[in-house]
């Protein structure tokens, strides 16, 4: 009803390409061109040596696991995830880059078993087939009724918000884009006639002031507003001056809530003027598992951000459920895991001003 509380659902990258794409009932070619992987098969032969054998295929809502009635128990008005992949059939690799996504569209019902609102394409992987592949993957996300951001047939489709509607009139908006940080190549940028990304150079005080502009023209009365941002390294957990003073203005400008990611773990988190930014919300389903090199991360550790917002947008809440990636399938992460996710986003947040601790049910809540 007017004026009711609003709870939102938000995830990090959502990848459901490569390997992941391959235990699924409808594969797609999995030729690969990276400098050591030639099949996207391997990416599962890599999980299965870490942690066991995979059922092949699987069913479409294998990837989730035990996140689906997380989600659902939660029960919240708005879910938006990061799709770090093409949907696509396309064999046209994008030249230069080292690593490439695509999941065939066949294989949609997956994405679609987390019944994700908003789709953020505003990405370094979205492109990974070329203007083509992402044209593909608009068509099949409008085709399973998965409204996109961040990126489209030109620019003015790449800056569209997507809302959703919470009834009376009211929505949550979703403003999308990435910044070349992220590794995001400068040509994917869309432009007048041209598919791509909205692409934003830096998080500078002119980029934010733009993007509040923005915010002004479609914000309506009893709008929630979601900026989703793909910026900054795959690890890492040192929040730079220019990102906090960027998310401050982006709050400043009107954003209730600061979505971030790109980085392959959780990041640190802060509310500034009662809004929450999340500097990196971490992977959630991809075809890491068992790949060696930044152990120290534990990026086998995933969470589900369940985030509670006063009518007016203020942050009433966040609760956060570790989960761990295993088999290629998510399950909820075990007591001592949990405490070590908590330990380093309380460490990390604190010169943010916020600490987390542990809910008896295993659940992280943060504190500020």
């Amino acid at each position: 009803m007017r004026g009711a509380a609003v709870t939102l659902f938000l995830c990090g990258d959502v990848m459901l390409g490569r390997g992941v794409d391959q235990i699924l009932p409808h594969p797609g070619d999995p030729a690969l061109r990276e400098a050591y992987v030639r099949d996207a098969r391997a990416y599962v032969e890599l999980a299965e040596a870490a942690n066991g054998p995979i059922p092949r295929p699987v069913g479409f809502e294998w990837p989730w696991g035990e996140a689906l009635a997380a989600i659902d128990e939660a029960a919240p008005d708005a879910r938006i995830v990061n799709l770090e992949t093409g949907v696509t059939r396309s064999g046209a690799f994008a030249p230069g880059k080292g690593v490439h996504y695509r999941m065939s569209p066949a294989n949609l019902p997956c994405l679609s078993a987390a019944r994700p609102d908003v789709c953020v394409l505003a990405n370094n992987h979205v492109l990974d087939f070329g203007r083509p592949g992402l044209e593909e993957t608009l068509d099949a996300l409008a085709d399973a009724g998965r409204a996109a951001a961040g990126a489209g047939r030109d620019l003015t489709a790449a800056r569209r918000p997507a809302p959703v509607p919470l009834g009376h009139g009211r929505r949550v908006v979703v403003l999308a884009f990435g910044m070349p940080s992220s590794g995001i190549p400068p040509s994917w940028s869309a432009g007048p006639g041209r598919p791509g990304v909205d692409v934003v150079a830096e998080p500078s005080p002119s980029a934010a002031a733009a993007v509040a502009e923005r915010i002004r023209r479609v914000r309506r009365p009893g709008d929630i507003v979601v900026v989703s941002v793909h910026w900054g390294p795959n690890w890492g957990y040192e929040v730079s001056r220019e990102e906090t003073g960027f998310a401050h203005a982006l709050v400043d400008g009107g954003a209730d809530v600061v979505h971030g990611h790109s980085s392959h773990h959780p990041r640190p988190l802060e509310v500034y003027r009662d809004r929450l930014v999340l500097y990196g919300c971490g992977d959630l389903v991809d075809d890491y598992e068992g790949i060696a090199g930044h152990e120290r991360y534990r990026d086998d550790l995933r969470l589900l951000y369940f985030v509670g917002l006063e009518p007016d947008g203020r942050t009433a809440g966040v609760r956060m459920v570790p989960l761990q990636a295993r088999r290629m399938r998510l399950r909820h992460a075990s007591p001592e895991d949990a405490g070590w996710l908590r330990a380093v986003l309380d460490r990390t947040g604190r010169d943010l001003g916020t600490r987390v601790d542990r809910e008896p049910d295993g659940a992280l809540a943060l504190l500020w």
